[in-house]
């Protein structure tokens, strides 16, 4: 048996905030964005550079309670783990982008790692692994 997990819903205020924030600042690709008349909602797609993994679903708030959640999925906690193949070279340019850190960049076991915040307040590691952490190496 093979199963993946294929998208992360992520609350968002707005879709064309949300869709410049990571297209502008991370360098993230939008993979779709379909109007569902329907449900009077878009269907947006976002995805690192380069990544053939996991996507994130941008999906903005339709209710009141959804709403108190947005930057806040976590109740604080790092949210998203945001992988590299160069940390500094993302981090700086990150930085250069006007994206907020909120820890320093530290060398752990794992790697290398640094806490951000998107744009409503979620927290997410840049990081790069080690060349021997497991997840590198799949």
């Amino acid at each position: 048996m093979k199963q993946s997990i294929v998208h992360i819903a992520l609350v968002v205020k707005d879709y064309d905030e949300a869709i410049e924030f990571y297209t502008e600042k991370l360098n993230f690709n939008l993979i779709e964005d379909t109007y569902q008349p329907e449900q009077n909602k878009r269907w947006v797609v976002i995805a690192p550079p380069n990544s053939t993994g996991t996507t994130i679903l941008l999906a903005k708030a339709s209710k009141s309670e959804q709403e108190k959640f947005i930057g806040n999925q976590t109740g604080g906690r790092v949210f998203l783990f945001l992988n590299t193949d160069d940390f500094w070279r993302d981090y700086n340019e990150m930085i250069s982008k006007g994206v907020e850190f909120v820890r320093e960049p530290k060398n752990a076991d794992y790697g290398t790692v640094a806490v951000f915040k998107d744009l409503y307040g979620n927290l997410w590691d840049l990081l790069e692994l080690n060349p021997d952490h497991p997840i590198r190496n799949k």
